[in-house]
């Protein structure tokens, strides 16, 4: 996407409005910036607040798009509070509706989750919560992070900033990524997915950032999972992108050591879910990266500064890749 997505002054005429489940602070927020008042819509797509001109176009952000305001031609620009929008595309995105999403700081606190993860596994905190538990008492050898190798899949914005936190532990970080990306960043190596066969049975960790598309979906399967070597598998990327019975089979042979998955296809699981089942496994209830209203509202203050300029926003979603 190069040329301007919206006409020069469409915002000037523009009515805002704000979905479900949307604080009160980021309408504040919103109607501070663009200086108008902002409306709500609610899951049917029904607005409420002080109308504008019942034909101007529409600026919405919130965490859906109604199929009443899919289908309505004055909706030109949606802002997602989220980083994926996977759910959003399924089934097709109106032509000509920019879509933005949020990321925010979600990337630091995704990478600080991974970190997290890494240096517990490297000092034995799950054996030691369940010793713990069980009131026994043994001595257990740890492990540096440094020198160790994590294969982050997904090179965007919040792969790299999983890179910078692992980096910062000493972990050596092999991003793998679209061919066209950049290289460089806090990466040591880039590699594409067809190149990955040489890491595989080398990672000590394999960090799945990736965003769920029709090229990622089961990307994590019994080919790739079955060829590590004990590696503990990390999921903050879309739950999608991995097949639960090949992740089962991997942890059964001890091909994955251990498995944290902060999101799954199905969310929240049933009780009787195979997920529970796995063993060696932590459900973490999709908490890696939260989004805080700060960053909604950045992230949109940077879309709307962006339009103002003529200039694509950032954050514009490449609606036939997916992201």
């Amino acid at each position: 996407m190069s040329a301007p997505p919206l006409p020069a002054g469409l915002l000037d005429r523009a009515t805002l409005a704000v979905g479900p489940c949307t604080g009160p602070a980021v309408a504040g927020e919103l109607a501070a910036l663009t200086g108008r008042p902002v409306l709500a819509y609610d899951t049917a797509g029904r607005l409420t607040g002080a109308h504008g001109a019942a034909d101007a176009p529409l600026v919405l952000v919130g965490p859906t798009l109604p199929p009443a305001l899919r289908g309505d031609p004055r909706v030109r620009w949606f802002h997602s509070v989220n980083a994926g929008v996977d759910a959003l595309l399924d089934g097709g995105w109106p032509a000509g509706v920019l879509l933005t999403r949020t990321v925010g700081r979600m990337g630091e606190r995704i990478g600080q989750y991974a970190l997290a993860w890494v240096l517990a596994d490297c000092q034995g905190v799950p054996g030691h919560l369940a010793r713990t538990a069980a009131r026994t008492w043994r001595r257990e050898p740890s492990e540096l992070a440094a020198g160790q190798t994590a294969l982050v899949y997904g090179t965007g914005r919040i792969g790299t900033a999983v890179a910078e936190a692992l980096r910062a532990a000493g972990v050596r970080t092999v991003g793998v990524g679209r061919g066209e990306h950049a290289p460089g960043g806090p990466f040591d190596e880039r590699v594409t997915a067809e190149e990955d066969g040489a890491w595989l049975g080398r990672a000590r960790f394999v960090v799945d950032a990736l965003p769920l598309t029709e090229a990622t979906r089961d990307f994590f399967a019994d080919t790739r999972l079955s060829a590590l070597g004990g590696a503990t598998f990390l999921n903050v990327g879309r739950g999608g992108t991995v097949s639960l019975p090949a992740l089962g089979r991997a942890l059964a042979a001890g091909q994955v050591s251990a498995a944290v998955l902060d999101v799954l296809a199905d969310e929240p699981p049933a009780p009787g879910h195979p997920v529970w089942e796995l063993p060696r496994t932590t459900v973490t209830s999709h908490s890696a990266g939260i989004t805080a209203d700060t960053d909604i509202t950045e992230d949109f203050r940077a879309g709307w500064q962006a339009l103002r300029e003529g200039r694509v926003p950032e954050l514009a979603v490449r609606v036939g890749r997916g992201y």
